[in-house]
């Protein structure tokens, strides 16, 4: 009988003896690898230009309106409409961000190597959908501290006025939070559908515009309930509803007019609770899904 001739060689590899850091710091990481992925950060130069040419556009606007303010003295701009106006950039943005986020580990196959972790099925779409919705409340959010500060130091009413230009700017910021709330969840659900960004792309940018149609159809049907309930076919519009109920005059100011929901302002704070919930609830059932498989 032949003596075996087999060697067992020690090549190097020991146990690992470090601090395991566990499920916390694994949906940290993927938060900040989501958010920095949004702004093309630690990317290639080519992944930079379109998220950067965005921040530009939306911090030129809102340098502008402050310039313009600081030399007229009136407000050609609230912070609340600033969102506003800067929404149909936002489609855009996350028509190209979400699928950068999602689809590419849908395509290339990695997600096995993700839950091998010791992390939740459901804190991988949630890491990544409060990465989005971060990135879009700092796009909006942060011009409006440009309008702030053009504002409140130009204005020459000393320490009133920057804190009356402190309380208009709070709700400015949180209706920017739920425009951002409300789009991440829309893009993030359809992006997660598939692993073609081109695709993906299309599907964002096809939910959000091509629902406003339906918005215009409606609001020239002869019933006045359906013509102030109209906006809640589109998320755009619907976000704009709960702004005019919401904001009031800090959205519309006086002489101008918001989106007429009549008295349905409730029904429309609601129907956006309700929609983020549901959109973020098919994106744990999605991922669940992909899981499985």
């Amino acid at each position: 009988m032949p003596e075996p001739t087999g060697v067992i060689h020690d090549i190097g590899y020991q146990r690992y003896t470090g601090p395991r850091l566990g499920r916390r710091h694994v949906f940290g990481a993927l938060y900040l690898h989501g958010l920095r992925t949004a702004f093309g950060l630690g990317r290639s130069a080519k992944a930079k230009i379109f998220p950067w040419l965005v921040v530009g556009i939306v911090t030129l606007v809102a340098a502008a309106a402050a310039a313009v303010r600081s030399q007229i003295g009136e407000v050609v701009m609230t912070y609340a409409q600033f969102a506003d106006n800067m929404s149909w950039l936002v489609i855009f943005f996350v028509a190209v961000v979400a699928p950068e986020l999602v689809s590419r580990d849908l395509r290339s196959g990695v997600l096995p190597l993700y839950f091998s972790r010791p992390l939740p099925r459901s804190d991988y779409p949630l890491a990544k959908l409060l990465a989005l919705a971060t990135a879009l409340w700092l796009l909006l959010g942060g011009p409006q501290l440009v309008m702030f500060l053009g504002a409140a130091f130009t204005s020459g009413a000393g320490m009133r006025g920057v804190w009356n230009e402190l309380l208009d700017l709070l709700p400015g910021l949180l209706y920017a939070g739920l425009w951002a709330v409300v789009f991440a969840s829309v893009g993030l659900l359809v992006a997660s559908l598939t692993g073609k960004r081109a695709f993906a792309a299309g599907g964002v940018v096809a939910v959000f515009l091509m629902t406003t149609p339906i918005v215009g159809t409606l609001s020239i049907m002869p019933s006045r309930a359906v013509n102030e309930l109209a906006f809640l076919a589109s998320p755009s519009t619907l976000v704009g509803g709960v702004g005019t109920w919401a904001l009031g005059d800090l959205l519309v100011p006086e002489g101008q007019s918001g989106v007429p929901i009549g008295g349905f302002g409730p029904v429309y704070a609601v129907a956006a609770v309700l929609l983020v919930a549901g959109c973020v609830a098919l994106l744990l059932l999605r991922y669940r899904k992909v899981a499985a498989r």
